[in-house]
């Protein structure tokens, strides 16, 4: 048994037994407890909590790893997930909170007057929802496949069965303070071997400050900064420097700005994050739950770029013009589950990492076990017409980190830990809006309305179940790389309840019919245009945007349609008007106020 092996089975049982007992404790036999945990989640707790949901596979596992090779593309994605947060925080959460509801369906259903505006909210809720859960089981895949030595469909399956017990069992006071650990561990993962590494690299034990250093470690960069020597490698080998902006052959500005709006009303709009605010038990500590969350977000968000950089440097300087034999243990390790491999197009025996594809095709196609001249994994849709010779899957850049940076085998260990815990927070609370928002939402409101708490519990329990089996399947066979598939979700999120709830909460003059209108046609479109450019064989037609940003289009067409449409229609209810007026009166005006 390796060490590393070792390590990895402690922190993962540790942590596993620590999530299963929390949500045993935490176990709910009531409605409340279950939807919103009874409205009794300290602020503090209640950020932990929805910083863990909000820092999913992708931001412990894709984000790093798209930044690492994409560059001042993907800073886009950090700048519009942070900046929605602030939105979220400060135009949303607290007035969200205010009107008492379980859900975001919920809300759009009591403030538009409309079941058939509830029931559009509940199938946007599961679609987003269900989307953004595939990434998630694909992280965890990974994990497992690399770590425990299992293949990724066994890893997914083991996942789907731990997130299955204590999402079904504790519901969201489970989940909450499951998530509370979950944070604890996934941060200290993703702190330690960047403050290791940086100290490495620079001698900077603050990896913010780390990577805009001078590197101190022996070797042809050193005395360079570390961006300026990263800008030297891309183009000896023939790529645009990395922090190059708009270059030929990049993204276009507007690609970059529509990408980062969309991250930002996305964050905004995103259903398993508003729930978290109506966990707390008042709008005060709303307010401070959402700083507490700011902070706790900010410190993973801003060591980002850090393991991104860091990671890039060593891999190239680790890997390239490297004979097979004399590759280090960390390719060999990853090349197991087909998460890097080399392709000797040229035959000299040597790893060359040049500008280009490697492979036809869907990169996560696993090589077969048939072996080259020099040792290296042949496959059969090799592109001989670039002189790259290496595929790394971009989604193992920070999991392989530690070990890329020779750390010891505890720290990878432990991140491999966080991993996990990343990719599960978020998944649990995920499928709990799933499942909230077909047994409150559809079932107890509309299909049954005397229906019991315990069999409103038990519909929610059984449509996580297919729901963990669903996203349990496409986290095997992946629809996208993990950062591509959340950010698919939360473009959809911006496109249909963004311009919901902002129009729900500051215009009395928005109609039901204006609302149902807006985000059947903000979904609609956002989801055709990425399915028909990525699964159809169709182009990015409109104005050359891609599928990750398009998100802000169909948000643009949501508000339109949606203003349009209540200008032709009756005015909404005087009770209703009357309602959104109170909820943004604050406590103490002399207007009412929701506890």
């Amino acid at each position: 048994m390796s060490n590393i092996f070792m390590w990895t089975i402690i922190w993962v049982g540790l942590s596993f037994g620590l999530y299963i007992y929390i949500a045993w404790r935490s176990r709910v036999s009531d409605a409340a407890g279950f939807y919103i945990a009874g409205k009794g989640v300290p602020p503090i707790a209640n950020g932990m909590a929805t910083a863990a949901d909000w820092m999913s596979a992708v931001s412990f596992i894709g984000l790093a790893g798209l930044v690492s090779f994409t560059g001042y593309w993907s800073s886009a994605l950090l700048m519009g997930w942070t900046g929605g947060y602030v939105l979220l925080a400060l135009l949303l959460a607290p007035y969200l909170r205010k009107f008492g509801k379980f859900t975001v369906p919920d809300f759009i259903g009591d403030r538009y007057y409309s079941d058939t505006a509830r029931m559009v909210a509940a199938a946007c809720t599961v679609f987003i929802s269900f989307t953004y859960i595939c990434g998630q089981m694909r992280g965890v895949g990974i994990v497992f496949s690399r770590f425990l030595h299992v293949d990724i469909s066994i890893g997914v399956i083991i996942g789907m069965l731990i997130v299955f017990f204590y999402a079904g069992l504790g519901g969201m006071k489970g989940i909450t303070y499951t998530q509370v650990a979950q944070y604890c561990v996934l941060i200290t993962a993703y702190v330690v071997p960047a403050v290791a590494i940086s100290m490495v690299i620079t001698g900077n034990p603050i990896p913010q400050l780390g990577f805009g250093s001078k590197i101190v470690q022996e070797g042809i960069y050193q005395g360079q900064y570390v961006l300026e020597a990263l800008n030297n490698i891309a183009v000896d080998l023939g790529m645009k420097q990395y922090t190059a902006t708009f270059s030929p052959g990049g993204s276009s500005m507007l690609n970059i700005f529509l990408l980062c709006l969309t991250m930002m009303c996305g964050t905004a709009g995103l259903p398993h994050v508003i729930i978290r605010f109506f966990t707390t038990p008042t709008v005060k500590d709303a307010r401070k739950s959402a700083g507490w969350a700011l902070l706790f977000i900010a410190i993973l968000y801003t060591t980002c770029p850090a393991v991104a950089v860091f990671a890039r440097f060593n891999m190239v300087n680790t890997l390239n013009e490297k004979t097979y034999e004399g590759a280090p243990s960390w390719f060999k390790n990853w090349e197991g589950p087909g998460l890097i491999v080399w392709v000797d197009k040229n035959n000299d025996g040597k790893i060359q990492y040049r500008n280009g594809a490697v492979f036809k095709g869907k990169p996560n196609l696993k090589p077969s076990t048939e072996l080259g001249a020099h040792g290296e994994r042949q496959v059969t849709n090799a592109i001989t017409d670039t002189p790259n010779e290496l595929y790394v899957d971009r989604d193992i850049m920070v999991l392989a980190n530690p070990e890329i940076g020779g750390l010891p085998a505890w720290v990878i260990g432990l991140v491999a830990a966080g991993g996990l815990a990343a990719a599960l927070s978020t998944a649990a609370g995920l499928l709990l809006a799933i499942g909230s928002s077909i047994s409150h939402d559809l079932y107890f409101r509309i299909i049954n309305k005397n229906a019991s708490e315990k069999q409103r519990l038990l519909v929610a329990r059984v449509v996580i179940g297919l729901a963990v089996a669903c996203s349990g399947y496409f986290g095997i066979h992946p629809p996208g790389f993990v950062t591509q598939v959340v950010a698919w979700a939360f473009g959809m999120a911006a496109a249909s309840f963004f311009p919901a709830i902002i129009l729900g909460i500051f215009s009395t003059k928005t109609t039901k019919e204006g609302a149902i209108c807006g985000m059947a046609v903000g979904m609609i479109f956002t989801a055709s245009y990425i399915i028909n450019a990525t699964y159809m064989g169709g182009s990015t037609w409109f104005l050359n945007i891609g599928t990750m940003g398009i998100g802000a289009i169909g948000m643009f067409m949501n508000f339109i349609v949606a203003t349009v449409v209540s200008s032709f229609t009756k005015a909404p209810p005087k009770e209703i008007q009357e309602l959104i007026q109170s909820v943004r009166i604050p406590r103490g005006a002399g207007g009412a106020t929701h506890a």
